[in-house]
C-alpha cells in the first residue's frame, strides 16, 4: 500500500512539474491526484488496517477525510479572502499610491527594494498574502513578462525567508509558537540573522548579473479614473484587513481565515457604499462581486487538490513513518537533529511543511523527559528549515503556489533559475545560524572548522 501510494503520488507530482510539455494544467492534475489518492487509500482496508471491519474502516476514512478537508479548507478560504483583498486593491488602482513612489528602474536597485520590503513585510503578514501583495506590484512596475518573473522568484524567496523568524509569518513557525516549543522573543533573536542571510545571498548573486533599467508597462486603466483619495482609503483599509489577520489570531485564538473573511466583509460593504455613491454620479466603482468574477479559481483549486494529496499520505503514516525513520538514523543529538532539520527543510519543498512539522512535533512532545525543551536549537532550527526550506520548488510553499498561479511560472523555469539561489541562501542562512549557536555550533566540530 505504502509503496502504491507514493508511487501515485510521485506519478502526480511529475505531471505538475511537466505541467507545460504535457500541455496538462496542473490544476487538474492536482485534484485528479488528490481524489485518487483518497480513493485508493480506501480500497486499501485489508492491507493498511487487517483487524478491522469494512464498516470502521469506512468510517475512519470518512472521519479523517473531513477533518483534512477543514485544515485544508482554512487555507483555501483564506487564500480565497487574500486574493479578493489584493484584486480589489488593485481594480480600485491602490497599488499607484505606492508604485507612483518607487521611482527607480534600476534593476539591482529594484531589486533590492522589493527583496527587503517582501522580507520584512512578511513578517507582519504570512508569507502568501505577502507574496500575492508583491506580485501584484510587480505588475505595476516591470512590463516584461519573463523579466518579472525573476523578481516574482525573489519574492517567493524573500516571503519565506521573512515569515520564518516571525511567530506570526509562517504557518510552521505559527505551529511552534503555538505548541509552546518557541517563545515570541527567543525565536526572533535566534532566527533573524539567518532568515535574512538566506534572502542577502540569493539578491547579491542575481544583483550581480543584472544591468540597466527595467521597463514600466504603459498605463492601461480600463473605465472610469479611481479618484486619488478612494485609491488611499481602499489601499489603507485592504492592507489594515490584512495586517488585522494575525491580530485577530492573537486576541481570539480562532483561526486566520475568519480573520481574513471578516476583513473581507468591511472592505466589501465599504465598496458597495462607494459604488452606489459613484453610479449616482455618472461613475462605476468596482465592488467584491465584480472582483470575484476575475479571481483566479484555478490556483484556489490547485491548492485543493495538492494538499488533499499530502493529507492522504499524512493520514496513511507514510510523514510519521518518515520522520521516525530520520529519527533512528540520526538520533537526536548534535549534529544529529541538525540534519534532522535540514533534511526537513528539504522534504518540504516536495511536500507541504505543516504536516511534516506536525509529525516532527508529535515525535518529540515537550513535558517531563522531553527529547528537545522549549527554545531548544533544534526547534528554532526546525522553524528556519521548514520555513525557508519550501523556495526550493515553486509548488514548496503557499507562497511558491500563490505566485504560480498569479504569474502562470513554468516550473521547470524557476528549477532552472531559482532553485540553486534559494539552495544557496538556504546553506548559507543555516551556517549562521549553526555558527551563532553557541551550544550548537561547538557541538558541531567539523561544521566548526569548515566555518
Amino acid at each position: 500500500m505504502v509503496v502504491a501510494l507514493l508511487a501515485i503520488f510521485i506519478v502526480g507530482y511529475a505531471c505538475i512539474a511537466l505541467e507545460h510539455p504535457l500541455k496538462v494544467n496542473k490544476t487538474a492534475t492536482a485534484l485528479m491526484l488528490g481524489t485518487f489518492l483518497w480513493t485508493f487509500f480506501m480500497f486499501c482496508h485489508g492491507t493498511a488496517q487487517p483487524g478491522m471491519d469494512s464498516d470502521t474502516w469506512h468510517s475512519f476514512i470518512s472521519s479523517h477525510l473531513i477533518e483534512n478537508l477543514g485544515e485544508t479548507a482554512e487555507i483555501v478560504f483564506f487564500l480565497l479572502g487574500a486574493m479578493t483583498i489584493v484584486t480589489l486593491i488593485e481594480d480600485y488602482q491602490g497599488f499607484r499610491v505606492i508604485t507612483d513612489k518607487i521611482t527607480t528602474t534600476d534593476k539591482k536597485k529594484l531589486l533590492w527594494v522589493i527583496s527587503i520590503l517582501t522580507f520584512f513585510l512578511s513578517a507582519l503578514l504570512d508569507n502568501m498574502t505577502t507574496a500575492i501583495v508583491m506580485v501584484a506590484l510587480l505588475r505595476k512596475l516591470i512590463a516584461d513578462r519573463k523579466e518579472r518573473w525573476l523578481y516574482a522568484g525573489m519574492v517567493i524567496l524573500a516571503a519565506n525567508a521573512g515569515g520564518a523568524w516571525s511567530p506570526i509569518g509562517d504557518v510552521t513557525t505559527i505551529m511552534l509558537w503555538i505548541g509552546g516549543q518557541v517563545t515570541t522573543v527567543n525565536i526572533i533573536v535566534k532566527t533573524l540573522i539567518a532568515s535574512l542571510v538566506c534572502m542577502v545571498v540569493p539578491v547579491l548573486i542575481i544583483g550581480a548579473t543584472l544591468k540597466g533599467n527595467i521597463e514600466r508597462p504603459t498605463d492601461n486603466t480600463s473605465g472610469v479614473e479611481v479618484p486619488q483619495h478612494l485609491r488611499r482609503l481602499i489601499l489603507i483599509m485592504g492592507i489594515g484587513a490584512l495586517i488585522f489577520v494575525p491580530i485577530f489570531k492573537t486576541l481570539t485564538h480562532l483561526p486566520p481565515y475568519l480573520g481574513m473573511l471578516f476583513g473581507l466583509a468591511v472592505l466589501w460593504l465599504t465598496t458597495e457604499i462607494i459604488s452606489r455613491k459613484y453610479e449616482k454620479e455618472g461613475h462605476k466603482l468596482p465592488t467584491a462581486v465584480s472582483t470575484l468574477e476575475h479571481i483566479d479559481n484555478p490556483t484556489i483549486l490547485f491548492f485543493l487538490g495538492i494538499l488533499m494529496a499530502v493529507s492522504c499520505l499524512k493520514v496513511a503514516g507514510i510523514l510519521g513513518s518518515l520522520a521516525s525513520g530520520l529519527n533512528s538514523t540520526f538520533g537526536t543529538e548534535a549534529p544529529g537533529f541538525f540534519i534532522i532539520d535540514l533534511i526537513i527543510g528539504v522534504l518540504s519543498s516536495v511536500v507541504d511543511n505543516v504536516p511534516l512539522v506536525a509529525a516532527t512535533m508529535g515525535m518529540y512532545p515537550l513535558g517531563d523527559g522531553a527529547v528537545f525543551a522549549v527554545n531548544h536549537p533544534f526547534w528554532e532550527f526546525l522553524a528556519y528549515c521548514a520555513g525557508t526550506g519550501g523556495s526550493l520548488l515553486i509548488i514548496g510553499s503557499a507562497a511558491g503556489v500563490a505566485v504560480m498561479g498569479m504569474e502562470k511560472i513554468d516550473f521547470i523555469w524557476y528549477l532552472k533559475k531559482i532553485t540553486l539561489l534559494a539552495l544557496a541562501g538556504y546553506i548559507a542562512g543555516a551556517i549562521v545560524f549553526v555558527a551563532m549557536d553557541v551550544t550548537l555550533f561547538e557541538q558541531v566540530a567539523w561544521l566548526r572548522d569548515l566555518v
